[in-house]
């Protein structure tokens, strides 16, 4: 009895500062979370720049819309976007939209400079799209400032976020997505400039199949309402 009394003192002595290392990192989630959740919709206008080795995609100017819980679309001069389906939840809310992960304390690093939190989000639903989230979080400013999403269908994708004017609302200056190509699809009806295979190339590296969609935002309209309509 008394060896039982000691294991489970070492147990208790050993697993408490885990438990409260879990406890601050959830914490520090739902403070971001209860920040991005002060904006219920927006529509902003930005300047959209797409770097994939295969196509040549002009700029453009876009229409990004956005409303609680989870509704997102980009619409640009062309009518198509390019953003892959996986990554264009730039705001994260899909991520943090449930109370349905675990949330497991990774330590500490730095964002270009900027000390952050590493925080990983598990999901505890077994049929959930996101794998695993790992989240890289500035503690003072309550912001997320890089993110790497794994989903089971639209491969891993990676955000990296700077903010300016809208910080208080946790809105982004610009975003910058980075994603697979391998994983992505062409939408149906694409023009653009492509290279069609006929010249022979070296064999792909990693950094061909890696691919660039950047948003710079120009004005947020916040909270002034966006119809359903706008979604379909």
């Amino acid at each position: 009895m008394k060896t039982v009394l000691i294991i489970g003192s070492l147990l208790a002595f050993f697993m408490s500062p885990l438990r409260l290392t879990a406890q601050a990192a959830d914490a520090l989630v739902r403070q971001v979370k209860a920040k991005m959740d002060q904006v219920k919709n927006y529509q902003a206008d930005g300047v959209m720049k797409t770097n994939i080795s295969f196509l040549k995609v002009p700029q453009a100017n876009v229409k990004v819309y956005f409303k609680q819980p989870g509704k997102v679309k980009i619409v640009n001069e062309q009518g198509i976007s390019l953003v892959p389906k996986g990554a264009i939840n730039f705001s994260l809310n899909n991520v943090l939209a449930t109370d349905g992960y675990t949330v497991l304390d990774a330590g500490t690093d730095k964002v270009n400079g900027t000390s952050v939190r590493v925080v990983k989000l598990i999901p505890t639903a077994d049929n959930s799209e996101v794998v695993l989230s790992t989240l890289y979080i500035d503690p003072t400013k309550l912001v997320v400032l890089r993110a790497k999403t794994t989903t089971r269908d639209n491969g891993t994708y990676e955000l990296a976020l700077r903010y300016g004017s809208y910080l208080a609302y946790a809105l982004p200056d610009q975003v910058l997505f980075t994603f697979n190509t391998k994983e992505y699809k062409l939408p149906k009806g694409l023009t653009f400039d492509y290279d069609d295979g006929t010249q022979k190339k070296k064999p792909a590296t990693a950094e061909d199949l890696r691919g660039e969609v950047v948003i710079t935002y120009k004005k947020f309209i916040i909270n002034k309402g966006v119809d359903d309509s706008v979604f379909k």
